[in-house]
């Protein structure tokens, strides 16, 4: 068959020269064709294109070696399994057997986690959003509820009214630390005195028992100092809690927020010259318990992280259905999945590898997703070879925050796969298909077509 006409265009190839790095990058190329000894052939071959995998393995053992890295410096450590990074029951489900709390943030996720069987003592309730009855709910339950803002601390008084008992609560606070933008959306402001007027109206209402601190500095934070800033101010306010309101703190919950080893589209550096080894933030935290604690007094340190912890048991295998040349010489590829499954491609410029050694030198190139969208671009400036049509891509790590955030919109969202320890394939959420769509809408009778 007689090959159709593409018009030649010509593009300056440097490629003898290495980048600062040492490296050539028109010949270096990244390729993958297994995900915990699985042929990637093979996931495809049984599960369909575009794929989402996880890989159970990396989850355990990147949760025990974070762990390990607190528990090791600090007596009383606690994970909380943070649901909104991923709420898939297996994956959840993974982190509750190795130990983790569940931490939620809206009346969906507790029930998700109720519903998986995690009792109301270990789940940790946080957000700006508990309806009335699931906040209800939440403190007939045991939960650690920690209150956001002055309406809802009058609710939980009006709770514990109709329980007949006092309520146990945790006070959420926002500070500054040396963050920037700081989250100061979230909680009671520690350094204005709001967070002390809380405390202050929960003695006099008699109802609260106040019992822990809660902040969360934010997302991807890359300086560890900021935890150990944090952690001073908790622990001083903790102090005079106690002295003068007669609370006795029993946990500092510092929230989440590390970093994975993504990379930022925002950093000119790759992740492993950007970002810090978790140890750091571990030596960095417990360290500043440590000198701000009074002798003999060990408080429960609570951890709320999830991207550090799951992102990089994820990837997603996408197809090129087919490639183009832009008006501006460079090459376009369009694979089978897009934004639609991978929100947070709006911020990092993920690893892309290649399922196969593909012969050639490498040229700038734009991968975009199937969408009938403009910006539905998962890379907007790589280097590639010729990738022909049916090649796979494999996008990492996207464990963090993109089955929780995508979406369906124009195509299905695909089969998740989960590779077990032993190397068992199962799928942890189907494919959907049209029911799934359908299932919620009403066609009044009038607007049927005939």
């Amino acid at each position: 068959m007689k090959k159709s006409y593409e018009k030649p265009i010509i593009l300056k190839l440097q490629t003898g020269f290495m980048n600062k790095y040492g490296s050539t990058p028109y010949y270096s190329r990244k390729t993958r064709s297994e995900i915990d000894g699985v042929p990637i052939d093979t996931l495809v071959t049984k599960f369909g294109s575009p794929l989402m995998v996880f890989s159970e393995s990396s989850i355990r053992r990147t949760y025990n070696e974070v762990f390990r890295a607190f528990s090791t410096r600090y007596p009383s450590v606690t994970f909380g399994w943070s649901y909104k990074t991923n709420y898939l029951k297996a994956i959840c489900s993974i982190f509750h057997q190795e130990g983790a709390l569940a931490e939620v943030v809206s009346e969906m996720e507790y029930e998700k986690a109720r519903k998986l069987g995690i009792p109301g003592k270990n789940i940790i309730f946080n957000g700006p959003h508990k309806p009335f009855e699931i906040l209800k709910r939440a403190a007939s339950e045991n939960s650690m509820i920690h209150i956001d803002h002055f309406d809802e601390l009058m609710e939980l008084e009006q709770i514990s009214q109709q329980l007949h008992k006092p309520v146990k609560v945790g006070l959420r606070l926002n500070m500054e630390t040396g963050i920037h933008p700081q989250w100061s959306r979230f909680g009671f402001n520690l350094d204005t005195g709001q967070a002390l007027d809380a405390v202050k109206r929960m003695k006099h209402g008699g109802k609260l028992i106040l019992n822990g601190l809660h902040c969360h500095l934010g997302t991807f934070i890359l300086d560890p100092q900021a935890y150990a800033e944090a952690i001073k101010k908790m622990v001083a306010f903790a102090y005079e809690i106690e002295t003068h309101f007669g609370f006795k703190m029993e946990y500092l919950d510092i929230g989440g927020g590390f970093p994975s080893q993504n990379k930022l589209k925002s950093s000119y550096l790759p992740p492993e010259l950007t970002i810090l080894p978790l140890d750091e933030y571990a030596a960095k935290i417990t360290n500043a318990l440590y000198e701000n604690l009074r002798p003999g007094d060990y408080p429960r340190l609570i951890i709320e992280t999830g991207r550090a912890l799951v992102d990089e048991s994820g990837y997603m295998i996408t197809t090129v259905i087919t490639s183009k040349r832009l008006p501006d010489g460079r090459k376009a590829y369009v694979v089978d999945g897009g934004i639609n499954l991978l929100f947070t491609s709006f911020w990092y410029k993920f690893n892309l590898e290649i399922d196969r050694e593909v012969p050639g030198v490498n040229e700038p190139a734009v991968v975009y997703g199937p969408l009938c969208m403009n910006i539905d671009a998962i890379d907007e400036g790589t280097l590639l070879p010729s990738l022909p049509r049916g090649a796979r891509l494999i996008v990492s790590p996207i464990g963090a925050y993109n089955v929780t955030q995508w979406m369906q919109f124009i195509e299905y969202r695909p089969n998740v796969v989960l590779i077990g320890q032993q190397g068992e394939l199962d799928i942890i959420r189907e494919r959907e298909d049209l029911t799934d769509i359908d299932r919620r809408e009403k066609l009044p009778p009038r607007l049927a077509y005939k």
